[in-house]
């Protein structure tokens, strides 16, 4: 919860359920997240993130983002698309991002996936917000409980992303994306951010 100065009277803000309790997932939750997305680079730092965080909570990812930008040449997607077997191999014994092999590996795969996506459909963020029409879907979840885990929507997304070739890319990660990058307003209808990232 935010305490708010105005005059001599002290107003709570509330946030989301998931973020409560740490600083790094505050800020993310304040400044970032459920903010639609339409930049490229910042889609496949989205999609880096998410798919390392399978089987991992979301704090444990959020303190290692300056760890991935830094292996990652910022997500620059045609650099990562080009990182050489013996590079990412180095980035195995790297404390600061998930040392896990196929989620190293499946970060220069998912660059090549989507330098695809991006010769057919002009760029990722033409491919990726038909699965909504182009428009961010409103929810007005009152709890966490409430919200799901994946959609109808996430599904076909995971579905055709996988055809495509990319990894890491199941139902869960997908809705997952869709909240960080403003596809969905799952901000709770008391959170703050709520009103704010559905005016955007």
């Amino acid at each position: 919860m935010i305490k708010k100065l105005m005059g001599n009277m002290t107003v709570d803000k509330k946030r989301c359920q998931w973020c409560l309790g740490d600083t790094a997932d505050e800020n993310y939750h304040d400044t970032q997240w459920g903010v639609p997305i339409h930049d490229d680079q910042l889609w496949f730092e989205f999609l880096t993130l998410e798919g390392a965080q399978a089987g991992l909570s979301w704090r444990t990812i959020v303190k290692k983002i300056d760890g991935y930008k830094q292996s990652f040449y910022n997500f620059d997607i045609d650099r990562v698309a080009k990182m050489t077997d013996a590079e990412l191999d180095d980035l195995l014994l790297n404390p600061r991002i998930i040392r896990n092999r196929l989620k190293v590996y499946s970060t220069r795969n998912n660059a090549l996936q989507m330098i695809k996506v991006q010769a057919e459909f002009g760029s990722f963020d033409n491919y990726i917000w038909r699965f909504v029409d182009g428009k961010t879907i409103q929810n007005s979840f009152k709890s966490l409980k409430n919200i799901p885990a994946t959609t109808e929507v996430s599904d076909s997304m995971s579905k055709d992303l996988k055809k495509r070739g990319f990894k890491y890319i199941g139902s869960t990660i997908c809705y997952a994306l869709m909240q960080a990058a403003g596809m969905t307003n799952d901000h709770e209808i008391e959170c703050f951010r709520y009103h704010e990232c559905r005016d955007l």
